[in-house]
């Protein structure tokens, strides 16, 4: 999830990569992607996720916010109703509604990893305070700040909240976050990246130095894969797009990927071609065009 605040700013036209074969299925990221920086689906946007679905091609909705979070969109779900939350870490089916989902598929984060990666990033970035997502509960450290814009189940140390005897041990859980009040973000997530290794996947979001701690191997990419897996599609088949680092590896996998006009320098670095920013309809820019170029 991230504030509104750009990370950079473009109104250039979308370079369109030369398509190698026909889409079966786009995947968007949300913030600062489909969404506007109000959160809202221009009806511009809302007309193109409709034509691309009447068309034959997919839409998957791959975001680092929870479930709960999903009422920004679930007005807008075609077909299959699927989603990608907390970066990868659920596969959720919106059909039910706000308040009604359900869960498909759950990717979680083992506590003992969760654990040492609470450790780990302690003693290399010192400062560091924590939350912790699970399927339908949010809990967080006294000293997390007030990031999300909702009350906590429990107020308790990250240690205590992640124990063998903790709150919600009937819940898996999905990510931590991890936030530290000074630190430059990339350089908070290089620190965290090189601490915890191999225990957890770490990534951002956030234009703040707030980072998301998924179980190893757990991303949007390798869900979306698992996704395409179980429908016969291969990722030459796949448009994504993205504005932020928890999108890279998924527009990489992707036969085709955008970096929105206010992406991330690493996010541009990655994708295969550009759109216009969030704020201008960018997703719908392209999907416009690759249906108007369809056979």
């Amino acid at each position: 999830m991230r504030e509104n605040d750009p990370v950079t700013s473009a109104t250039r036209q979308p370079e369109t990569p030369a398509p190698a074969v026909q889409p079966r299925l786009i995947a968007t990221d949300l913030d600062g992607t489909l969404l506007r920086d109000d959160k809202s689906v221009s009806p511009r946007t809302v007309a193109a996720l409709a034509a691309a679905e009447k068309a034959g091609i997919e839409v998957f909705f791959v975001t680092g916010r929870p479930a709960r979070w999903m009422n920004v969109v679930s007005d807008h779900v075609h077909g299959h109703g699927l989603a990608i939350c907390g970066n990868g870490a659920a596969v959720v089916d919106l059909h039910g509604g706000p308040g009604s989902h359900r869960f498909v598929k759950v990717r979680e984060l083992a506590r003992d990893n969760a654990l040492d990666a609470v450790r780990l990033l302690r003693e290399a970035a010192p400062g560091t305070v924590y939350a912790v997502e699970q399927t339908y509960g949010f809990h967080q450290e006294p000293d997390y700040p007030k990031l999300h814009m909702e009350i906590p189940d429990n107020l308790r140390p990250a240690e205590e909240l992640l124990a063998p005897d903790g709150p919600d041990t009937d819940q898996p859980v999905l990510k931590i976050l991890a936030y530290h009040p000074s630190l430059d973000p990339d350089g908070f997530l290089a620190t965290a990246r090189l601490a915890i290794g191999a225990r957890a996947n770490v990534t951002r979001s956030s234009p703040s130095a707030l980072l998301e701690i998924s179980g190893p191997g757990v991303s949007k990419a390798s869900t979306l894969a698992l996704c395409c897996a179980e429908r016969g599609i291969s990722h030459e088949e796949v448009v994504a797009f993205g504005d932020m680092p928890n999108d890279v590896e998924m527009l990489t996998w992707a036969g085709r990927s955008y970096a929105m006009g206010n992406a991330h320098p690493d996010v541009i670095a990655a994708a295969s071609g550009r759109t216009v920013a969030n704020n201008d309809d960018g997703v719908a820019v392209v999907i416009e065009r690759m249906l108007a170029e369809r056979p």
